[in-house]
């Protein structure tokens, strides 16, 4: 069973920390959090992600860029990459990665790519992608626990 999510991206400024949120809200039961890469560490999110989600309830604003560590692969049921190359870095580097990490888009069979530096409507399509890659997401993550419960239940 899925209780703990680990989003991650290059720069945890716009796509993870968008996908951690989102995931937070939609599993609220599960302990979801992001990591970059690469990130600049303790730097905030982009102003326009946080703009974004403002609109969708959530606020971004606290959000502080991490690096990915050894320790969150470890602790984490479920890792959701942007893109593929990381995804293929992460499970070389962590062996432990290996099974459990998986694009956000993989039902649409889809990378999310990079806004950074793009304009406005890149951070809108980006939104898109990971809004649908959590809602396939969840849906699995809700299916597999209830599958779980009527197990136990019988």
């Amino acid at each position: 069973m899925i209780r703990s999510i680990l989003a991650v991206c290059l720069g945890n400024r716009c796509r993870s920390p968008m996908a951690a949120d989102l995931l937070r809200q939609a599993l609220p039961d599960c302990s979801v959090i992001s990591a970059g890469l690469a990130p600049p560490v303790g730097a905030s999110a982009d102003p326009r992600v946080i703009r974004l989600l403002a609109k969708e309830g959530l606020d971004l604003a606290p959000h502080l860029a991490r690096e990915l560590d050894a320790g969150m692969v470890a602790g984490a049921d479920l890792v959701l990459v942007m893109d593929t190359e990381p995804r293929e870095w992460l499970e070389s580097v962590y062996p432990e990665a290996r099974g459990k990490t998986h694009r956000l888009c993989e039902a649409e069979q889809a990378d999310i790519p990079d806004p950074y530096g793009c304009s406005q409507a890149m951070f809108v399509i980006v939104l898109g992608l990971i809004r649908q890659g959590v809602q396939a997401w969840s849906a699995q993550i809700h299916s597999e626990a209830q599958a779980t419960r009527y197990g136990e239940a019988t």
